[in-house]
């Protein structure tokens, strides 16, 4: 069954994020060490990005490597980071041909210099396109991120730039790596894991939030087309009751 069909165009989320989990998990249940997963689940997020653009999703951001990340075997960090930079360069023709605007959020600076540069340059190359913002979270975890956002307005209050009566949701907002982009409507975590993992935790206030055990290199088009379905099931309330909703 195509599930394609099921889905309401008119009822899509604006905004999807996307925990990518399980590569080192598909490796070892093949016998393969962690970096044969990271390869093969780079499939998984070109298929994911070319269902999103079909689909007419205008935003999706995807986990791709946290502040935490750091911590693994080094061999596996220089191996991620070889496959950022050969992914990056692939995928620009893709990005080009669907229309796509590519993005990053997190403490970028901490990149090695040849990852940031080809990430850079992407940037710079389809900062025009419109059809889809896709965000990829490098060196990111949500705390620093909501830390270095109350730095920032805390100096600006210190040189009496802004008063402290004047701080809401719109100036928080305007202080974060996502300042541009719209809260999460759905969140997808593969691998069976049911955490957030430091991933957005401002942004997903009142997210829908789905789990699913396909591990990363395994997730198709077809299992983004069920989480949006399970989406499009669900009453979003935010706070209402029932009836105010209806």
């Amino acid at each position: 069954m195509d599930l394609l069909n099921h889905i309401q165009k008119q009822n899509l989320p604006e905004h999807i994020a996307i925990i990518m989990d399980g590569n080192g998990r598909w490796a070892k249940q093949k016998g393969m060490l962690r970096a044969f997963g990271h390869e093969n689940g780079t499939k998984s997020v070109r298929h994911t990005v070319e269902a999103c653009a079909e689909l007419g999703v205008k935003n999706l951001t995807l986990y791709a490597f946290s502040t935490e990340n750091w911590k693994r075997p080094k061999l596996e960090v220089d191996t991620l980071m070889r496959l950022l930079v050969a992914s990056l360069k692939k995928e620009i023709k893709t990005l080009r041909d669907n229309n796509i605007k590519l993005n990053a959020i997190g403490n970028l600076k901490s990149l090695p210099k040849k990852v940031y540069k080809e990430l850079q340059e992407v940037i710079d190359l389809t900062k025009e396109n419109t059809h889809m913002n896709l965000t990829l979270a490098l060196s990111y975890g949500s705390r620093e991120e909501l830390l270095n956002a109350v730095k920032e307005i805390s100096t600006k209050v210190k040189n009496n730039i802004i008063s402290t009566e004047k701080i809401d949701e719109t100036v928080f907002n305007a202080h974060l790596y996502t300042q541009s982009l719209p809260d999460v409507d759905l969140l997808i975590r593969t691998s069976g894991e049911q955490r957030i993992s430091n991933f957005l935790l401002w942004q997903i206030a009142y997210a829908e939030l789905y789990f699913t055990k396909v591990l990363w290199p395994d997730f198709t088009k077809q299992h983004l087309y069920e989480a949006i379905i399970e989406y499009q099931k669900r009453e979003r309330r935010f706070g209402k009751t029932s009836e105010q909703i209806s």
